[in-house]
This record gives structure tokens, sequence and C-alpha cells, in this order.
């Protein structure tokens, strides 16, 4: 017997375009286990290859870009504020790692558990709202954490920022920005495979199927708003997860972390890579941070007019993004074939 998950998963299919995520999913099991290798073998070459720094930077982004395409493309939520949850765990592990001396890869927990628990009151009144309504919402609540961080300079330094955010982790030395990266590389991928796990999951059908009709997912009988908010919590706490990171990696905790731009460069590279790929937020994070590190580099100021160009000329040329756009165009030339 067909569940009314799986029904409203099938409704859902056929509504819309399969998405770059799905054709992947649809592709031989020999092409799926080819591109996780792939992908595994450019994670253990990347600070080879790049500035070790960089290649961090590249992480942290990633795991952010992943938790908001998990709201905007699965949940259809536009969130302007995820900028609060990368923030805030910044700071609770930046605190935490400081005072407390704990090993960082706690710190980072501790740091995220903090995001998850702003993500509930946060998304509680936001999830009522959709469309733009919902973006304003998200992006006043983080206007808000940033205006209580700028203000609590007892805690947070104010515009100081935290500084001489330490690397601790069981007597390891990890100043060297090559070793640091291999230690939270394994932090990375379990919290993307925590995100592949949620968006494959009857829940994430559920999620999809809200995200395409609301109005039958309520007549099948599931609390819509329930699960906007655990995906909002979930979303959070994924975004928390790469906040920690970054912070440990920079050793310094700013202001910065929570400004509303930070949340527009987020779903920038979520876009640049593809909505509802998931992995395109992965690559669309390799793509920003390495433009941006060349470009400053080579002594360009302008920085954001050339991602923001490339950005445009991505939406206007590839509307499924760069990932979304190359599984489509597979998934054509697999179907030619046969």
């Amino acid at each position: 017997m067909t569940s009314t998950v799986d029904t409203a998963a099938a409704d859902a299919s056929r509504s819309t375009p399969p998405s770059g995520l799905i054709a992947v999913a649809r592709a031989p099991g020999w092409v799926r286990y080819a591109l996780l290798a792939v992908g595994l073998a450019v994670a253990a070459w990347l600070p080879n290859g790049l500035y070790p720094a960089v290649a961090v930077d590249i992480l942290c982004w990633a795991l952010f870009a992943v938790a908001v395409d998990l709201l905007l493309g699965f949940t259809g939520l536009m969130s302007f504020g995820h900028a609060a949850f990368w923030g805030t765990s910044a700071y609770v592990t930046g605190l935490v790692a400081i005072h407390a001396g704990l090993p960082f890869p706690l710190a980072v927990l501790a740091g995220a558990l903090a995001a998850a628990v702003l993500a509930v009151p946060i998304g509680y009144l936001a999830v009522k709202r959709t469309g733009i309504y919902f973006a304003m919402v998200t992006l006043a609540f983080a206007q808000m954490v940033y205006y209580v961080a700028n203000e609590w300079r007892s805690v947070t330094q104010g515009e100081n920022g935290l500084q001489g955010v330490p690397r601790s982790f069981f007597g390891l030395d990890l100043t060297d920005d090559y070793f640091f990266y291999y230690a939270i590389l394994p932090i990375v991928l379990l919290g993307l495979a925590a995100a592949w796990r949620i968006v494959h999951s009857p829940f994430g059908r559920v999620l999809v199927g809200i995200r395409d009709n609301p109005a039958r997912a309520r007549a099948l009988g599931y609390p819509v708003h329930r699960y906007k908010l655990t995906a909002f919590v979930l979303s959070g706490f994924i975004a928390g997860l790469g906040g920690g990171l970054f912070a440990v990696g920079h050793r310094f905790v700013s202001l910065d972390v929570l400004h509303w731009t930070t949340s527009g460069k987020a779903v920038i590279v979520v876009v640049l890579g593809g909505i509802g790929t998931l992995w395109g937020g992965v690559l669309g994070a390799g793509v920003v941070v390495r433009l941006e590190d060349w470009l400053s580099f080579s002594g360009f100021e302008a920085i954001g007019l050339v991602t923001g160009g490339i950005f445009v000329l991505v939406v206007v040329l590839f509307r499924r993004g760069i990932w979304g756009s190359a599984a489509e165009l597979a998934h054509r030339l697999a179907a030619r074939r046969r």
C-alpha cells in the first residue's frame, strides 16, 4: 500500500522538473559512487592545490550554503537572516574555546546547539509567513541579533571582536591551516551527510510536498508549520556547524559574521551552485571563495562587481545553477542514448 508520504512526493515530482539532486539519484549506482569518490578525492586534495586557509573557508561556506539550500531548495523558504545562526555559533564557539578551554570540536558543537536553540523562537514566528514576508521576518531577527552582539561589549567585545580563539585538540598542534583542514574535514563530511540523509528521508519528501503544494500537504494531514519549523531548526544547526568552524579557522570573530551581507552571500552561493541540488552549494562555495581570494590577491578592489556580474550571468544563462544545469544536461544525454 502506498503511504500518503509517497503520494505527496510523487505529486511533487510530477509538478516540478527534476532537480540536479533527483537526476543524480536516478543515475546508475556506479555513477553515484564515482561522483562520491571524485568528491572525496577533491576534498582530500584541496589544501594541496589551494592556500590551506582558503580551503578551510570553502569547507565552512559549503556547510553554510547547504544549510540555506535545505530551507530554500527543499522547503521553499527564502531566508535572509541565516547569518544570525552562523554568527551566533561563531561567538558561542569562540567564547567556549577561550574561557572553557574545550577541544574545538566540542566548542563547535556548543555553538551549533546554540544556533539551533536560537532558531526555535525565530522559526516559530517566521514560518507562519511565506514568500517575501518570511524573508523580511528572518532579516529583521538577524538585525536584532547583530544589534545585541554590537551592544553586549562585555561578552562579545563589540567592534573589536573575539580575538585569539584557540584550536586546542587533545594536545595536537593545529596552528598550521594545512593540518587544521584535515582536522575539520570529518566534521564537515558528517554535516553534509546529515543534510543528505534529511532530504532523502520521508521527512524530506514531505518538505518537498509542502514546498510545491502546502494546501495539499495540509489536506493530507501533515502539520505544515511544524515541519517547516523542524527544517528551520535543522538548517540553523548545520549553519551553526559552519559558523563555529569558521570562527576557529580564523581564530577571530567579528560583527561581520552577523551582518546581513553574510546571509546574502550564502544565498548567492546557493543560486550559483543550484537551488534544490544540495551539492550545488558546495560547488558554489568553492567558486565564490576561490574567486574572492584570487581577486583580492590580484589587487582588484571591486570584488562585489565581479561576483555580482557572474551571479547575473549564471541566473540568466544557467537558471538551475552550475550543478543543476550540468546534471540536467547529463540526464538529457543519457535519455537520448536510450
